[in-house]
């Protein structure tokens, strides 16, 4: 083992948790009205406690645990049996394995906390925490055995997604339009503004999100190496392209550049580059920002607006077309110079990469999309998924928490 390694996959670990609280509660909560602010914090916060016990009772086994056909992992490591702090060659010979799960526990927390922003503000919160487990037991930990285990069936195919583009960013993007679609809009959605309450929470949580981005996407080296790095610096200078990208062209498009835009163009950048980050050198990491900026920009300006749906945070627009972005630049732009244990993309002469990767996606939207259906019509039915007219006109703060983000003294 290597206590370098080690070290860092730990801090990587303490940096995708601050991903989700307080950077995606910060984000998002900032993106809701003042009423609904709470019941942002209270989901993502809950969702890093109900995650972290199914990952250590059964999830983190059926996800890579040893395979069945493939398919899912078997029950050999449930409630982390056999878990413990000598290495399991098949993931790192120089950390811990316990320390490989915790790792991977933090990615379960934040891929459900992502799809928070489609239903946000519509929810009950009983309804929202049965279906946070269904899912993660029925869709996120299938999909990370497939894309991640060595047994997977995606990865015997050569599917290539670094730190989460597929497993993460897809997953949740597409489970986030059908969820948007299935409930339908907020009252008053087209009728009357409806406006972020906060956005200084909105900017701080983009902030924290790109800081804690690097153990995300860095992390997912699991070696303090040069790889770490490459990981590092791609993931960095795509936000960087892709905030800047998204700025001007909202300054053309609009008249006005603005904070949320440039906030929103980096977390998409971020999105896009995490398939890739391991696979590419920063001059196409540059590329992949400006693509995907563009790209989810038209998503989220325009097609959004055309389609009518309400997609309340942009979570189908950002991460699941940033995701699918990055998922297919990875089939472009990734090298072998870079990753040896990777492949080599279509333009450095392998066109079939990019078909895997665009096989890997459609596997992905299917899939997801698919048991985000079945999984809400079973909550639906036993607990009923939106909360009562009346209790969304006076906000889910009062109505599902009994709070108030804030207080006026008399």
């Amino acid at each position: 083992m290597n206590s370098g390694d080690t070290a860092w996959v730990l801090t990587a670990s303490a940096l995708v948790l601050l991903m989700t609280i307080p950077g995606l509660a910060f984000f998002y909560g900032g993106l809701v009205r003042r009423k609904n602010v709470l019941s942002i914090l209270m989901q993502c916060f809950i969702i890093v406690c109900v995650i972290s016990l199914q990952w250590m009772l059964f999830g983190y086994s059926l996800a890579f645990g040893p395979s069945f056909h493939g398919i899912i992992g078997n029950l050999d490591w449930i409630g982390l049996s056999g878990v413990g702090a000598l290495p399991n060659p098949d993931y790192s010979k120089t950390i811990p394995h316990s320390v490989f799960m915790i790792f991977q526990a933090m990615f379960a927390i934040i891929t459900p906390a992502l799809i928070i922003g489609a239903y946000a503000e519509r929810v009950k919160f009983s309804a929202f925490l049965l279906f946070t487990i269904l899912w993660a037991t029925l869709v996120y930990d299938p999909l990370a055995h497939w894309v991640w285990n060595p047994g997977g069936w995606l990865r015997g195919l050569g599917a290539l997604d670094f730190a989460g583009g597929i497993v993460v960013h897809v997953s949740s993007g597409i489970s986030a339009l059908v969820l948007a679609l299935l409930l339908g809009k907020r009252i008053g959605y087209n009728h009357k503004p409806i406006r972020p309450h906060n956005l200084p929470f909105t900017v701080l949580g983009a902030a924290l999100l790109w800081f804690g981005w690097f153990g995300f996407n860095a992390g997912s080296a699991l070696a303090a190496d040069g790889l770490a790095g490459n990981a590092f610096i791609t993931t960095h200078i795509a936000t960087a392209a892709a905030g800047l990208t998204w700025a001007l062209v909202e300054w053309w498009h609009n008249g006005t550049p603005t904070i949320l835009g440039a906030a929103t163009g980096a977390v998409a950048g971020l999105v896009a580059i995490t398939p890739a980050c391991g696979f590419v050198n920063p001059m196409n990491a540059v590329f992949i920002g400006m693509i995907v900026a563009m790209v989810c920009y038209t998503a989220v300006a325009i097609i959004k607006g055309k389609l009518g749906y309400d997609d309340s945070l942009d979570a189908f627009g950002v991460h699941g077309v940033g995701g699918a972005v990055g998922t297919i630049a990875t089939g472009l732009f990734a090298e072998k110079a870079v990753n040896a244990a990777g492949a080599n993309g279509l333009f450095f002469g392998n066109a079939h990469q990019l078909f895997i990767q665009f096989l890997s996606l459609l596997v992905a939207v299917a899939f997801a999309a698919f048991m985000t259906f079945i999984i809400y019509k079973i909550v639906d039915a036993v607990l009923g998924m939106r909360v009562e007219e009346k209790n969304e006109l006076i906000g889910l703060d009062l109505t599902q928490q009994s709070e108030a983000a804030y207080t006026v003294i008399e």
